[in-house]
């Protein structure tokens, strides 16, 4: 029996071998060339736990001061985001043929420039939970939004990730946005562009583009969609504002599609739920 079983993994390991000899992108080999996706989720709940100091436990560490607790956490994050960062510059044109040293030397200095702009995702995540307090009165109080809500946790991961987009790091902000989505349901693109006091009610299958621009103040429910019009040209397509963008002060109920690049939906407005909109809305509209 054992003597068959190994027989049959052999012939399987030679016949898979010979598919990986074919040259397609899904038959890439070489070890530590790619981003490590279980790094890039542990350093969201690090960032998390820089964020929220006070709500989030540092099991790993027995050394309960704030400063230490902080301390500790930089010098991790520090390390494992430079590391994944520079294996990510290999993908950029102006990396290619770099050494190792020059690549993490670069990660470093990327990451460094993160951090400078931490405080500002602070800021902006407390607006954030203000919005949701203030928006949502069946919250009993921002601890729970904190700990329980799918929105609170998607726009601080977007939040992170966008800078990291804005720094010109490639793919790590897309696999943060993708694990926020797939624990939450909610997919927004690091590019997209969030006001202050964003405020996501419920949250299930809402879906932010990568060129949406969305003001202060904006409040959605779930299922909402801010898209694209058409991506039928594909590549051709890339860099161009494909999604809208919404002003100051809108809300925008459940099921609605507002798509396209050159729609703005004005400051104001109230769009009804499962509206679908492509083409401007003026400002102080509702959509029913």
């Amino acid at each position: 029996m054992a003597h068959r079983l190994e027989g049959n993994i052999n012939y399987l390991v030679e016949k898979i071998m010979a598919d990986y000899d074919q040259g397609r992108d899904i038959d890439v080999v070489e070890e530590f060339m790619h981003p490590d996706k279980d790094d890039i989720v542990k350093i969201i709940y690090q960032l998390r736990n820089i964020i929220f100091p006070g709500y989030y436990e540092n099991k790993n560490y027995r050394i309960y001061t704030v400063r230490n607790n902080l301390s500790m956490l930089l010098e991790d994050v520090l390390y494992n985001l430079s590391k994944q960062i520079s294996v990510v510059l290999k993908y950029l044109p102006q990396y290619k043929g770099n050494d190792e040293a020059t690549l993490l030397s670069e990660g470093e200095k990327i990451s460094l420039q993160f951090f400078e702009r931490l405080t500002e995702v602070r800021r902006l995540t407390q607006t954030d939970l203000d919005a949701a307090y203030d928006g949502d009165p069946a919250a009993f109080n921002k601890p729970e939004i904190i700990f329980s809500y799918p929105g609170q946790f998607a726009i601080m991961v977007n939040r992170i990730a966008h800078e990291l987009h804005l720094l010109g790091v490639p793919i790590i902000p897309r696999i943060m946005t993708e694990y926020a989505h797939t624990k939450t349901g909610i997919d927004i693109h690091p590019g997209a562009t969030l006001g202050e006091y964003f405020f996501i009610d419920h949250g299930t299958g809402i879906v932010i583009g990568e060129t949406a621009e969305i003001g202060n103040n904006v409040k959605i429910y779930q299922g909402v969609t801010i898209g694209a019009l058409s991506t039928r040209e594909g590549q051709k397509l890339h860099g161009k504002k494909r999604h809208p963008t919404i002003e100051d002060n809108v809300t925008i109920y459940a099921g609605a599609s507002i798509l396209g690049g050159d729609t703005v939906i004005g400051h104001d407005s109230v769009i009804g739920a499962n509206a679908f909109i492509t083409s401007s809305i003026p400002s102080n509209t509702k959509v029913r």
